[in-house]
Order: structure tokens, then C-alpha cells, then sequence
């Protein structure tokens, strides 16, 4: 079943009409190609979102291009887009087209690392078909309103990238395993990295340390990093 998403301003009156879900690539792709050139400003307009400012606005042209696409996965664990098991993700540029920051793939199962496998892991699925968004601004401090969707396009890894991405995670993984998750830094992994996630700086989650014992840690976030989303704009 596909849902429908309407959004509205501050009245009662719908700003954009009902969104379902898309029902092929093809559908999905037209709807990435035809925000191509647009501001966020004007996009969020459209759909009678707030773009918000600075902090709070990290995380914002993501969700705001969840609902002019008709993603409907939400928080809950399953794609963006469930039917076509896509994964959305944008991509923030600088003036030259480089990447930003590195680009979140999903939570690290640190509490399971002794026994998680890349073949199985939610990191792989999410992985496994992405529609990445380049999101063009002039320097890091262009507000959001002013930056600019570029052109969409669909990846999923090459066998030489699944298995650089396998290695990272059993590298990572296994750290935490042995009870190296405090001393785990972003330099592990040569395009998957491992970095603090959670939504402020108290939250801790119990692990076993280095020597059997019982630690309380920041949950961990997995990542691709900046230089690899970059070779993708380049080979796409």
C-alpha cells in the first residue's frame, strides 16, 4: 500500500498536495531530475516546511527531500523507499563539487558486534541501492535556503567496493568486539568509518571494555567517507 503525505502551513490549507509513494525507478528518478537546479529555499516553500538555521537545520534538506519524493520509511528500520528498497542520501557540496562531510549510513549494532556479519547487516542493506542528492553550496556557511539540489543518481556498489566496504566493517566490528569501542577512532576503515552518533553528548550505552568490564560509551554511527562519495560524483 502506498501512502500519501500531505503537508500544511500554519492553517488548516494543504501547501502540497498529496505525495504517495513512487512505484518504479523510473518514476522515482523523474521526481529526483525535476528538483534539479531548485533552492531549498523555493523547495521548502513548496512544501510548507521550515528549513530552520544553522544546527538546526542539520539534517533538514534530507528530510524535506524525503517529501517531495514520496519516501515514506520515516525513523522505523526499512529503506526510504520500502517497495523499491532504496535508500535516499544527500550529499552537501562546497563551491568546487567537493563533498562536505562524511555522508551517515545508519546506527552501529555495537551490543551485537561479536556476532555481526557484513552479509547480514543492516549497513549492507542500506547500501545496497542509494539514490545520493547532491546538495550544491558556494562555501560551508551558504544558509540552507540558498543551496541548490543538483542532478540525482542512483548507486549500489561494484564488487571491488562491496568488499572494501565488508572489510571496514569487520575491522570496525571487530574493535568493538574485543573491547576496543573507546579507543575506536574515524581513521578505521578505508571508506566505511565508525564516528559518534546520538543526539546529544549524554547518551551512553553499556559495552564490555578491554579487559571484560563493563563500559558505558557513546553510540557510534556508521559513515562513508567524504573522499569516497567524492570518487562517486567522478565515475558516475
Amino acid at each position: 500500500m502506498h501512502r500519501a503525505r500531505t503537508f500544511r502551513g500554519s492553517g488548516s490549507r494543504p501547501i502540497l498536495a498529496a505525495v504517495t509513494a513512487p512505484q518504479s525507478i523510473d518514476e522515482l528518478m523523474a521526481r529526483a531530475r525535476a528538483l534539479a537546479g531548485l533552492s531549498l529555499g523555493s523547495l521548502s516553500e513548496r512544501a510548507g516546511l521550515a528549513l530552520g538555521h544553522g544546527v538546526h537545520a542539520k539534517g533538514k534538506p534530507g528530510a524535506l527531500l524525503e517529501v517531495l519524493l514520496g519516501a515514506t520509511g520515516g525513523s522505523l528500520a526499512r529503506h526510504d523507499f520500502p517497495d523499491l528498497r532504496v535508500e535516499l542520501k544527500t550529499i552537501p557540496l562546497d563551491g568546487k563539487g567537493a563533498p562536505l562531510e562524511s555522508t551517515y549510513v545508519c546506527r552501529v549494532p555495537a551490543a551485537d558486534a561479536d556476532r555481526a556479519e557484513w552479509t547480514t547487516s543492516w549497513a549492507k542493506q542500506k547500501l545496497s541501492l542509494v539514490l545520493f542528492v547532491p546538495i550544491r553550496a558556494r562555501e560551508r556557511r551558504t544558509p540552507f535556503a540558498e543551496r541548490i539540489v543538483g542532478s540525482a543518481f542512483l548507486w549500489s556498489p561494484s564488487e571491488e567496493q562491496d568488499a572494501l566496504l565488508h572489510a571496514d566493517f569487520d575491522d570496525i566490528m571487530g574493535a568493538i568486539a574485543l573491547g576496543g569501542a573507546e579507543t575506536l577512532t574515524a581513521h578505521v576503515g578505508r571508506i566505511l568509518q565508525a564516528r559518534p552518533k546520538a543526539a546529544d553528548g549524554s547518551a551512553r550505552m553499556r559495552l564490555v571494555g578491554p579487559d571484560g568490564e563493563a563500559i558505558r560509551t557513546v553510540p557510534r554511527g556508521f559513515y562513508l567517507r567524504p573522499s569516497f562519495t567524492a570518487s562517486l560524483l567522478t565515475t558516475r
